[in-house]
């Protein structure tokens, strides 16, 4: 099936458009469907077959939705009462893509902060993880940008992100681990060294 501008409209039409943010920017739709009908042809695939039909569509609508974080706002609250210890969120979820694979990578995060002036609300930590992870990604530097927005927009006392993640290129492709898992840290500030604080962090 060839794509046209007269198509374009109802192939474009999302599985579930109530739930789709705005794309992020440089995302361009009608280029990605007539890619990936491109794609399966290259693959020697007949995209007339009616099971194909409308699969650019959903690929290109698949792939535009997990490289768009949905939309929030960053509010920090002052840290009026003073408190010191540790906030950690444990067991995030995320998901990303392998910028050299194209595959999923998933896992869970967990992100904490010794807080300094200013506090963020427990959301905020989940939100941060998905504001990076829904891109082109490889884990270790996720890893490190999620450790550095916290820095740059907290100024906390110390910072400690864990990632723990089963990559697809590895579980489904090349050398086939079904679930090996990869662990990525980064820990700054008064969590860099070893101590009772860090140590409530995985390892």
């Amino acid at each position: 099936m060839s794509i046209t501008s007269a198509s374009l409209p109802d192939l474009l039409a999302f599985d579930d458009p109530e739930t789709l943010p705005a794309l992020a920017p440089g995302i361009d739709l009608p280029r990605a469907q007539a890619a990936i009908a491109e794609f399966l042809r290259a693959l020697g695939r007949d995209e007339t077959d009616p099971h194909l039909l409308d699969t650019p569509r959903r690929v290109a609508a698949a792939y535009a939705e997990m490289l768009t974080p949905r939309e929030t706002s960053w509010t920090t609250f002052p840290n009026d009462d003073g408190y010191q210890g540790l906030v950690l969120v444990k067991d995030i979820p995320f998901h990303s893509l392998c910028q050299h694979h194209l595959l999923p990578f998933r896992g869970v995060a967990h992100v904490g902060y010794l807080p300094g002036e200013r506090l963020f609300g427990l959301s905020k930590l989940a939100r941060g993880v998905e504001l990076f992870a829904r891109d082109l990604q490889v884990q270790e530097r996720l890893t490190q940008q999620v450790a550095d927005w916290l820095e740059d927009t907290l100024a906390p006392r110390g910072v400690g992100v864990v990632m723990e993640a089963e990559h697809m290129c590895m579980s489904l492709r090349g050398v086939q681990t079904a679930g090996t898992m990869t662990r990525t840290s980064v820990f700054t500030g008064l969590l860099s060294d070893d101590g009772p604080l860090r140590g409530q962090f995985p390892h």
